[in-house]
């Protein structure tokens, strides 16, 4: 059984889980007016917006069944919160790949999920026995 401690740091995951969605959508939203107004929006950053919105349920679904006891999807959210934001950043970080706004909004994406992975490496979560 999780204690209070354990529950209350699952909540913190998942509302940084959600903010990263949140900022997904913006960002999927900036490139669908820049599209709409004329502006550069490369297929690029359509497809990763599109990707990374799409990716924040499937983590919520992590975190959740994470905080219900499941070891295994604890695991994976660690993982996947500890690549996703080196990835991030360092996709970004390729000259001429995406506008500067672009990378920038990315990363602070990526803040939600450094958050994420310093949670899920504490002691309040569950160790493997």
């Amino acid at each position: 059984m999780a204690t209070t401690t354990t529950q209350d740091s699952f909540t913190v995951v998942k509302k940084c889980i959600t903010l990263f969605g949140a900022v997904s959508a913006v960002i999927l939203a900036t490139v669908a007016v820049m599209a709409f107004t004329g502006h550069e929006a490369t297929s690029f950053m359509w497809v990763r917006g599109v990707i990374l919105l799409a990716v924040t349920p499937l983590l919520l679904r992590l975190a959740t069944r994470a905080a219900e006891g499941s070891y295994r999807d604890f695991d994976r959210l660690r993982t996947v919160s500890t690549v996703m934001p080196v990835a991030l950043v360092g996709v970004d970080l390729i000259p001429g790949l995406c506008p500067p706004w672009y990378a920038v909004l990315q990363g602070l994406s990526a803040l939600a999920l450094v958050a994420v992975a310093v949670l899920t490496r504490t002691s309040a979560f569950p160790r493997q026995s």
